[in-house]
């Protein structure tokens, strides 16, 4: 009817009504986030201040943090379909009734967790018939191409690749900024690779970490390499994210893990095609990117996901 005011109409003329209020809250907008989820998010913040009664605009206190934690989680679960445990699920589902999510996106799950994202419900002939085809692609057959002719490729990342990746990475973008939030902040006494580990996971994929003693990666400075120690990299979805140097593998492990949250830290991640040393060979690499100017050349790559035939025989 006429008469009646939506809920965007409703939470603006609140905010017009308090400008110091609608200044703060949206300080607290991430990079990534679009209007549609922005607007359900702020709503959800307004909302339930009054439950948290030690909030205080723009002052940082430990409720906020929780209000704020809390809101995120609420938009991942609404916007990209993840789940949490039963105690938090029922929580925000709690704080979350009486806001409506115009369009909201339809998350189809198995008992393995979530199979498709979109507005549709249902998936086309053709839409069906092309996931087959990729399924039955072995690696050299990418976008129909035939293996034999993949194999002659330039080896390395397809150029259309970091534009597939960084739809996955804006997520995890979002998940590691939530759960910082929740841990306090970025900081040395952190669980650096559990706190990675976990988002990864909250996006359905999982970290490959490569290990190599150090003595053992060439293009090192002289002193280094007759070091003992040990050298981690870590990747997802071939996208490289972090190397750390360590007494041992676990050390290893989290220093990389600390390098690979860094990045997270801009106002957004991007990744990029680079050249890198592998094996003493340049080569193009997937890395994922923070804003920060870089003088130095980044570090030997460990690992490389993106050999081809010729590649392998020629280091053979």
């Amino acid at each position: 009817m006429a008469g009646e005011r939506s809920e965007e109409d409703i939470v603006s003329e609140y905010l017009d009504q308090n400008p110091q209020l609608a200044q703060w809250v949206d300080t607290c907008r991430t990079y990534c986030e679009s209007n549609k989820q922005w607007e359900a998010r702020r709503e959800f913040i307004l909302r339930n201040m009054e439950a948290f009664p030690t909030v205080e605009p723009g002052v940082p206190s430990s409720s906020l943090d929780m209000l704020l934690s809390l809101s995120m989680v609420w938009a991942n679960h609404v916007f990209l379909g993840c789940s949490y445990p039963h105690a938090v699920m029922d929580k925000i589902n709690e704080m979350g009734e009486g806001i409506v999510v115009p369009d909201p996106p339809v998350h189809k799950t198995t008992k393995d967790g979530i199979l498709a994202r979109g507005k549709r419900s249902t998936t086309t002939e053709g839409d069906a018939d092309s996931c087959v085809k990729r399924a039955k692609c072995g690696p050299n057959e990418l976008d129909g191409r035939p293996a034999g002719r993949t194999a002659t490729r330039k080896s390395g990342p397809l150029p259309q690749a970091p534009a597939e990746h960084q739809p996955f990475f804006n997520r995890l973008y979002k998940a590691v900024a939530w759960k910082l939030v929740s841990a306090g902040g970025f900081g040395p006494n952190l669980d650096h690779f559990e706190i990675l580990r976990s988002c990864v996971e909250s996006c359905k994929e999982t970290l490959i970490s490569v290990y190599v003693p150090l003595k053992d990666i060439a293009g090192l400075p002289a002193g280094r390499t007759q070091k003992e120690g040990h050298v981690c990299e870590i990747r997802c979805q071939t996208v490289y994210l972090g190397t750390g140097y360590g007494r041992d593998e676990s050390a290893a492990k989290a220093m990389a893990s600390k390098e690979a949250l860094k990045v997270f830290q801009g106002r957004k991640v991007t990744v990029k095609i680079c050249r890198r040393r592998f094996k003493g060979k340049d080569v193009e690499d997937l890395m994922l990117l923070d804003e920060q100017p870089r003088n130095q050349g980044f570090p030997p790559a460990l690992s490389y996901p993106f050999q081809d035939e010729q590649l392998e025989d020629a280091s053979s």
